[in-house]
């Protein structure tokens, strides 16, 4: 019997949830992208992408971890490249914040986007390492990243559309009543 045997409802649950989210996710983009602000890219390369980011590493987590392996070890090879290189993504992430203008991020920012995500790459990168020595452990570990990714990606695509909602889209909206104010106008030279 495979250590990774009993996993398979937890993680066809989890990547389910990840893949119907990744979908939720480009819908809501695509219906913002209707009225984008001159710096939206730059703050999509920081907010947006990383959800859909680590939708897909939940999604690609849960379908790895589905196959039926028969040992641990292409396993937890797997958990290392893919913790490896979310530490180096979450640098750029950093990168990204600092360098975007459009959102002076806050410390809730800087946890969902940045501390809990290092956190879980860094759960899945020392599982590489540790497997061999408490496998059983070690699954639940790999577990627990897997949903922290999807509970980082939910909670940070529902900050976003709270945020275009609530806040970017009456600021357009009244940027645009302006512009319309101001060319319904009459000049001084058509009175």
């Amino acid at each position: 019997m495979s250590p990774l045997d009993g996993w398979g409802n937890f993680y066809v649950i989890v990547g389910s949830s990840a893949g119907a989210l990744i979908g939720l996710q480009f819908v809501v983009l695509t219906l913002l992208a209707e009225r984008p602000s001159a710096r939206s890219a730059e703050a999509g390369a920081a907010f947006a992408t990383p959800s859909v980011v680590h939708f897909v590493v939940s999604l690609l987590v849960s379908a790895v971890m589905s196959a039926p392996w028969h040992g641990i070890g292409s396993v937890s090879a797997f958990w290392g490249i893919v913790g490896v290189a979310g530490i180096v993504y979450a640098a750029v992430i950093v990168q990204r914040m600092r360098k975007q203008t459009a959102y002076k991020p806050v410390f809730e920012d800087w946890m969902f986007h940045v501390i809990l995500p290092l956190i879980a790459y860094a759960m899945l990168a020392i599982s590489a390492l540790v497997a061999w020595l408490d496998t059983r452990r070690t699954l639940f570990v790999v577990g627990a990243a897997t949903v922290l990714f999807l509970f980082i990606g939910i909670h940070n695509a529902w900050d976003a559309v709270t945020y275009h909602v609530f806040v970017n889209l009456p600021k357009q909206d009244a940027a645009d009543r302006k512009s319309t104010a101001d060319t319904n106008t009459p000049s001084t030279e058509d009175r």
